[in-house]
Order: C-alpha cells, then sequence, then structure tokens
C-alpha cells in the first residue's frame, strides 16, 4: 500500500506542458508520447513491489512465528502425555519468552492439582472402605457363630450402627468440602458473631474453657457454609487440644474487614506442617490409624475450601507453647 501511494503520487501530479516562447521543453516533462511509457514502468514497479513485498513478509512472519508453532507442539505434546515436561527457556527476551514462562507455570499448577485430585481420590477410597470392610467382617464373625446370643446380635448391630454413623459423617464432610469449592452464588449480609455464638451454644467443652470474645464482626456470604467454617474451626480446637486446655474464640473488625480467630493449647505444630494440614486427610504427625476423636483429617481442608470461595484470607500461626491460631478475614 506504501508503495501504491508512493508511485501514484508522481503519476497524477504529471502533466504535459507548452513551453512558452521557442526554447526546448525542459527535461523532466513527459511527453504525449512517453505516457504509455511511464504507465507501463509504473503497472510493473507495483507488481514486482507486491511480489516482493509478499515474498518477504511471508519470510518475516514465519521466522517470527517458528517459536510459537514450536510451543503448539510441544504444547500438544505437554498434555497427551504427561504435565513433566516444560517448555523452558525460549533464548529470548520478548512476548514469546513471556508466553513460555506462563504456561510453564499453568503446567505446574497443572499438574499439582491432577497430583493432589489422585491423593484425594486415594485417602477418600481408604477412609470410605475402613468402615466397610469393619462392617462386613462383624456381620461375618457374628453370622459365622451358631450360638450366637441376642445379647450379641444386638452389640453387633450396635457396632455396624456406629459403622454406619462414621460413613455417614465422612461423606457428609466430603460433601460440605465439595460445596465449599464451588463457590458462592449468592452472598448475603451476616454477622461472624452471631455465627459463633450459635456454633459455640451447640457444643459441650467439657474439660476445656472457653474463652470467647464475639464483638460485631458484618460481612457477606453463604451462611451455612461460614457457620460450617466456624464449626470445622471449634471442633479442631477443640479435639486436638489438651486435658484443661483452652479454646479461644474472638471476632471483630480489622482494618474494616470482618474477622474470625480460633485459637487452641494443644501440641507443638511445626511451621513446616501448616500448610499440609490444610489438605485433605492430613493429621499431624501423618499417622494412618485414626481414632474416633482423630477425625478424618477434613476439618482444616473445608475451612480452606469455604475461605478461599467467600475470597477470604486465611493465615495459620503455630505459637511456640503449642496449639494452632487460625484466623480468617473476610472482604
Amino acid at each position: 500500500m506504501s508503495g501504491f501511494v508512493l508511485l501514484l503520487i508522481p503519476l497524477l501530479g504529471s502533466k504535459v506542458s507548452v513551453p512558452v516562447g521557442d526554447g526546448p521543453a525542459p527535461l523532466g516533462d513527459i511527453g504525449p508520447e512517453q505516457t504509455p511509457a511511464f504507465v507501463k514502468l509504473v503497472v510493473f514497479s507495483m507488481f514486482s513491489m507486491l511480489v516482493i513485498a509478499i515474498v518477504l513478509g511471508w519470510q518475516i512472519s514465519g521466522l517470527f512465528l517458528r517459536p510459537l508453532r514450536l510451543m503448539i507442539d510441544t504444547a500438544r505434546d505437554i498434555s497427551a502425555t504427561n504435565l513433566h515436561r516444560r517448555l523452558g527457556e525460549m533464548g529470548r527476551s520478548d512476548e514469546f519468552a513471556e508466553l513460555a514462562e506462563t504456561l510453564d507455570d499453568l503446567f505446574a499448577r497443572l499438574e499439582a492439582s491432577f497430583a493432589a485430585q489422585r491423593r484425594f481420590v486415594a485417602n477418600a477410597s481408604h477412609e470410605l472402605r475402613t468402615p466397610l470392610t469393619a462392617q462386613r467382617a462383624l456381620l461375618q464373625v457374628t453370622l459365622a457363630d451358631p450360638e450366637a446370643s441376642p445379647a450379641d446380635l444386638r452389640a453387633a448391630a450396635r457396632e455396624v450402627l456406629a459403622l454406619g454413623e462414621s460413613q455417614a459423617r465422612l461423606i457428609e464432610s466430603l460433601l460440605t468440602l465439595a460445596t465449599g469449592e464451588q463457590g458462592v452464588e449468592h452472598a448475603l449480609p451476616l454477622d461472624l458473631a452471631d455465627v459463633a455464638r450459635r456454633v459455640l451454644a451447640d457444643r459441650p467443652f467439657e474439660g476445656l474453657t472457653l474463652d470467647a470474645s464475639l464483638g460485631a464482626a458484618p460481612a457477606t456470604g453463604a451462611a451455612d457454609l461460614v457457620e460450617s467454617l466456624v464449626a470445622n474451626l471449634v471442633d479442631n480446637a477443640t479435639k486436638h487440644n489438651v486435658p484443661g486446655g483452652t479454646v479461644t474464640v474472638t471476632t471483630g473488625v480489622t482494618g474494616g474487614r470482618a474477622t474470625l480467630s480460633v485459637q487452641n493449647t494443644g501440641a507443638v505444630v511445626p511451621e513446616d506442617e501448616l500448610d499440609r494440614l490444610f489438605q485433605p486427610f492430613q493429621r499431624l504427625g501423618a499417622q494412618r490409624v485414626r481414632t474416633t476423636k482423630d477425625g478424618y483429617g477434613l476439618g482444616l481442608a473445608i475451612v480452606r475450601a469455604i475461605a478461599t470461595a467467600h475470597h477470604a484470607d486465611l493465615t495459620a500461626t503455630a505459637p511456640p507453647g503449642g496449639g494452632l491460631r487460625v484466623t480468617v478475614t473476610f472482604p
């Protein structure tokens, strides 16, 4: 287009001039007999420039897009085979290098997400299979005893019911975790202090001291999910405590944001264990043997999922004297 304009300007500006007097015509003028040749020259120049522009444009665009083709092929291979590969350094410092770095970060997050999903499925299967195996063994032993008395049968039935209740609690926790990860569709005004009062009123603190300082903390969110968040924090602080220990629950406004804090006394929690405790089916010490008091290791994972769904900031600290302090700050 630029060549077309540049060649068109002198073509339109040329004209036939008639000299005054008997002097010779200026050398720069174009006579009528020269116009067809000039037009042919312009057309030939435009056509030649068009061909050259297409060839050079194709070569230059191919040179600049070659890294993009390489990235596309590598990304397809990574998604089709495994997520361990990376695009790596491109040897450039332009937008393609930034795109490669962004894709590498995306692949890393996807790999971590898929690995966490596989661990979650494996742990959930284990936790669900354990009570089922115990129920089957209990029923088989009871039925195989021809001299089992009615009292023995009733005892076995009670144990089966207890195992069923354990499964029901696990499934309810899994559903709560899934609901929290889905996000909040309808956020309504609420007060963290009122939610905490309801949770604390429904829970016994036998052998523990409750220290509650519930100041007004207006926020917005899903009331049932926020109540589940508070309940799981309080239950975690109660279960993982020491005899005669303390559970401290505080609500208020910090920096214009509603804040909930739950702290308990208990065993010393290493700093490098804090993040792991908020993953599903993870407990302090990484023990696999679980008792009814230990729970399933889903409470803090539920708390993190609900906090993330509400775009709330969650921080956990381990006091030097033992225990855990979890603070959730709502927007």
